[in-house]
């Protein structure tokens, strides 16, 4: 089968408002003033839990690795008790994929977010079911953008590797579709299209509505 894979935070569904929340329930906890905001820092919230830890950090005059590895057990344990409170499916997103599956095409879920997480927040949001795998972060000893993950998505939503492209929203998504040798579709949701333009992928979108064309174009 034609195959989709999509990236998940910042590409299927705004996480943004609740991984500062988690991040910012740390900085309490050390004691510190920093704090991120879900409007002006969604960009660092989607590249995941170390970067936002870092940022908070910088931002107080402390660039300590070790504590950022320390927290970030506790960052995931903030972040899984509270990880739907904010977080929506991104307009036309649920849609689209289920379009893609009627005309055919396998879908599947392929992240950097640990498996549990996503799978608790995919089965939250009511989405779970539209995906034919769900490969994260600790499903393989590696993860994106080594092409192992994706190709690992692919296999198991029952999709061809001849025919399957990549869907996400970072230079981590880009260079995993670069490494599996596969088309990269790039979502300006959150740094905007120049920004994933830039990036040099086979497409960038603004809306959900704009993919199936691409997919069409890229991958039949």
């Amino acid at each position: 089968m034609r195959c989709v894979i999509f990236d998940l935070d910042g590409t299927l569904a705004d996480t943004s408002g609740d991984l500062v929340a988690a991040a910012n329930a740390c900085f309490e906890g050390m004691g510190i003033d920093s704090r991120l905001d879900a409007a002006t820092d969604a960009a660092i919230a989607l590249r995941g839990g170390r970067p936002m830890l870092t940022e908070g950090l910088a931002r107080a005059g402390r660039i300590e690795a070790e504590t950022v590895e320390a927290w970030y057990p506790r960052l995931l344990q903030f972040y899984g008790e509270a990880l739907d409170v904010h977080t929506r499916m991104y307009p036309g997103a649920v849609e689209t994929i289920e379009g893609l599956r009627s005309a055919g095409y396998a879908v599947g879920v392929c992240t950097n977010k640990p498996f549990g997480l996503a799978q608790t927040l995919l089965t939250s949001l009511g989405v779970r079911d539209l995906f034919g795998s769900l490969i994260g972060a600790d499903t393989l000893p590696v993860r994106k953008p080594d092409p192992a993950p994706f190709w690992a998505a692919v296999d198991g939503a029952g999709g061809g590797r001849g025919t399957a492209l990549l869907v996400g929203d970072t230079d981590t998504d880009r260079k995993t579709a670069t490494a599996a040798g596969v088309p990269c579709v790039l979502v300006g949701f959150v740094e905007g299209t120049g920004a994933m333009h830039a990036l040099k992928p086979e497409a960038v979108i603004e809306r959900y509505e704009e993919l199936p064309p691409e997919v069409t174009r890229l991958i039949g």
